[in-house]
């Protein structure tokens, strides 16, 4: 994977044990980072007559992101075109996972915190366009946070989110719409537990 234009290189500095990768967008401000741990700078690329590096090679010891289908939507979201409501549904559903890690990644390295920012009480879930558990955070953190919106990535995630103290606190109430097209894709016991925490937090979760 090749990620052009976003690290500072220090020539005199080849090897660091504890680097860390930031994602820039096109105004050179971080929208997301990697762990890495030890890194290696290798051979450099051919440079520009100004003396920027066009390409940079790197050996890495490390970490490695478990979502190789992020590299597709990380210059998406670096291009500083605002997401759409509802964008993630575009892409297949087997990118939805990698959509909802590059959207818990970007939030938090933007300094936000696991709360909710949106000031709409009442949300809307589709249930038509929720057919994987990904597809069921992306789609809430949307509708609570706004496109690119996070709102939980898994059980214990969502929870923190509802009970921050931070921000606006849990929504509260969430009208889930074509419910039953939801219940055909989404095993019974993930859907149990999301009712379950919803009562536990006293969210009223209306279906239809």
């Amino acid at each position: 994977m090749a990620f052009l234009r976003v690290h500072e290189v220090e020539k005199g500095r080849r090897r660091v044990e504890d680097a860390v990768m930031a994602v820039m967008n096109r105004q050179r401000e971080k929208i997301g980072e990697y762990f890495i741990g030890r890194a290696v700078l290798g051979d450099l690329g051919v440079g520009e007559p100004g003396g920027n590096i066009l390409r940079v090679a790197f050996r890495f010891f490390g970490n490695r992101c478990e979502y190789p289908e992020a590299e597709r939507i990380w210059p998406r979201w670096a291009s500083g075109v605002a997401l759409e409501k509802g964008e993630w549904v575009r892409w297949p559903a087997n990118y939805q996972g990698a959509w909802l890690h590059v959207v818990q990644n970007s939030w938090f390295a933007s300094n936000r915190r696991a709360a909710r920012y949106g000031v709409e009480d009442v949300v809307h879930l589709d249930g038509g366009q929720i057919s994987t558990k990904p597809g069921f955070y992306c789609a809430l953190g949307e509708a609570v946070n706004g496109p690119g919106g996070y709102f939980g990535s898994n059980l214990d995630a969502l929870a923190d989110c509802i009970s921050s103290s931070f921000g606006e606190g849990p929504p509260a109430r969430i009208i889930w719409r074509n419910f039953q097209t939801s219940q055909e894709s989404l095993d019974h016991a993930f859907l149990e537990s999301i009712v379950g925490l919803m009562r536990e937090f006293r969210v009223d979760l209306a279906t239809c």
